[in-house]
Formats: C-alpha cells, structure tokens, sequence
C-alpha cells in the first residue's frame, strides 16, 4: 500500500484514524478497526506512524483479514487529519504528542486549515502517557483550533490491548467524553471519566506509580520465597489468595512456571510486555508532578531509581517487559 495525500477528505465523518502503531497502539487500532468494520462495513481507516515499514505490515495483514475493509497508510499527521473527524494517537512520550499535534504538518495546524464545521466535528483521542500539564496545554490547543481532544490513558498493557480488556481514563468535557466512548468501547471494558482535561492523565500517572512499586516487590517476595525453599507456584497461590493479593503477582508474575495457566512476559523472556523504559518514564512523570504538587513519592522515587540501576547495568533489560526487574535483582544489585 502506498501513501496517499489528502486521503478520504470527502467522507472523514465514516473514517477513523490511528496514529502510532507499537506494541500497545498496533493491538489497540486493530480492535477498534475490526469490530467497527463489523458494525458498519462502510467505514473506512487510515493508519500512521513514524517507522514506515509498521503502517504497511499493519494494513497488509489486517487487509487479509479484512479484504472488504478500506484502509489505506498516513504518511503524516496532515493526512490522517484531513482523512478522519475521529484520530486516535498511541505514542511514545510526551515530545512525541507535541510533534503529532503541534509540528507544521501536525493535527492542530491542520485543523487550523479546515472549515469551521470540518474543525468542529474532529475529536483526539489521545492514549499516550505523558506530563499532565503538556496534555492540558495540547487539548486547549487543539480546542482553540476548533475541535476536541481527550486525554485517554489505559491501564491493562499488552495483554489488555490485544484481548480489548483495556481500562481508559478519561480527561475530557462531559460532550467529548460522550462522544468518545463508543470509540473507546471499541478497544476497552472500563472507561471511566476522571474529569477535566488532564485528569486522565493524573490518574494513570498515580496507577503507574502503584504499578511500578509493586513490580518490585512481588520480585522480591518471589525470589526470598524460593531462597527460603518455597514452591514458586505454592507462593504465587498464597499471594494471590491472600492480603498480597496485586495484578503483579497474579497477571504479571514474574517467575517462569510460577502462573501454570496464564503466560505472563516472563515465560518469553520478558519480552511482549511494557517495557522497562516506559516504567521509569512513567515514574519520573510522578516524581516530576509530585515536586511541583508538594506530594512526597519516596518508594515511587525509590523504585525509579532501581529500574534505572537494572537497565544501566543490564542495557537489554530497556526494551523487556518491566518485571524483568526481577531478573536484576536476582542476579544482584549494585551496592
């Protein structure tokens, strides 16, 4: 398939778009496209991400699937704006949601182009996680260009996009939000509405920081249960049936073998999950906001500085599932 300027500019109301197609966007826009094609097969989907060469795997493989779907590759943002009046962007960090939304061929200048009723029906829906205040200062961009934009973070990784079990959390107008959701129904169970524009964001940001530390100390329990002579898979059942009881332990255990009818990273070496970089990413945001908030984060300050130890002592570990940490803790600290 091969790009296409100015898209689908006569039918953006039945298009979607989706902007970023790593490992959480991939599954996210592959749910959202295949069971809107089954509700209305007349619907139409462009796709667009940085690297190329993802946008036409993407669209090969699900034109295979679906060979009565239409769906065609972005070569930028531009593109996927003028095709779609529904955008949704799954991307890295913060720098990257500025790049899509703000750079000359972005969203925001390109919604700036359109007419005032073209402009009006366009809503974002963005899923990255990133500064809340940057979110907040995107969306009333976006807003002051005449459309709408969410801030949508999920919570359930991987294994939750590909399943379409995601938990969103929503910051947003109450009108947004309403017109959102059926989209967001696509590719999630739970969606929630925190609040005002950021409030997403500031939810999920305050999950990770839970998520984070509790990765950390599942490893640990893990690995001080087997020194002391237990079965991994007696431990896990007693965890995960007691007071310990956390998605750590009984989604994302990680030891082999520990979890015998689930397969978590661990058993593929890590890899497949959300990844080691993203989680220290995640923690600095809440160490950043917890300074400016007055909030003390000790443990969450803590368990940042302890994945950052694993990746720099164990480079490989970055792009590994985060309870990888497990592996560097087994292995030793540095002291």
């Amino acid at each position: 398939m091969r790009p296409t300027c100015r898209i689908l500019t006569h039918s953006r109301s039945k298009s979607i778009s989706f902007i970023g197609l790593g490992r959480m966007g991939s599954e996210m826009a592959y749910n959202l496209f295949s069971k809107r094609f089954t509700e209305a097969n007349d619907s139409r989907f462009v796709v667009c991400d940085a690297i190329p060469a993802a946008t036409t795997r993407f669209a090969d493989n699900f034109q295979k699937q679906f060979p009565r779907a239409h769906i065609t590759i972005a070569a930028t943002p531009e593109e996927a704006t003028l095709a779609s009046e529904m955008i949704v962007t799954m991307l890295p960090s913060s720098p990257h949601v500025r790049q899509v939304y703000l750079n000359s061929s972005g969203i925001i200048p390109t919604l700036r182009s359109l007419s005032q009723a073209d402009a009006s029906s366009t809503i974002c829906i963005d899923s990255t996680t990133l500064d809340v205040q940057v979110g907040r200062d995107v969306a009333a961009e976006a807003h002051a260009a005449g459309g709408a934009m969410l801030d949508a973070p999920v919570s359930g990784g991987v294994s939750g996009a590909k399943a379409g079990t995601l938990s969103f959390l929503v910051g947003s107008s109450e009108q947004a939000f309403s017109r959102a959701s059926p989209i967001l129904a696509l590719m999630g169970q739970r969606i929630i509405h925190c609040g005002p524009s950021g409030s997403g964001l500031a939810a999920k940001i305050c999950n990770n920081l839970v998520l984070g530390v509790e990765q950390i100390v599942v490893a640990e329990a893990m690995l001080l249960g087997q020194r002391l002579g237990l079965d991994p898979v007696v431990l896990a059942s007693v965890i995960n049936n007691s007071t310990g009881a956390c998605w750590s332990s009984s989604v994302n255990n990680p030891v082999p073998g520990a979890l015998p009818e689930k397969s978590p990273p661990c058993e593929r070496d890590f890899d497949g999950g959300f990844a080691t970089a993203l989680m220290i990413k995640d923690l600095g945001l809440a160490t950043e906001v917890s300074k400016l908030s007055g909030s003390p984060v000790p443990l969450g300050e803590a368990a940042e500085g302890i994945y950052a130890d694993a990746v720099e002592r164990y480079p490989e570990l970055s792009k590994k599932d985060f309870s990888s940490v497990y592996r560097y803790l087994g292995e030793g600290r540095k002291e």
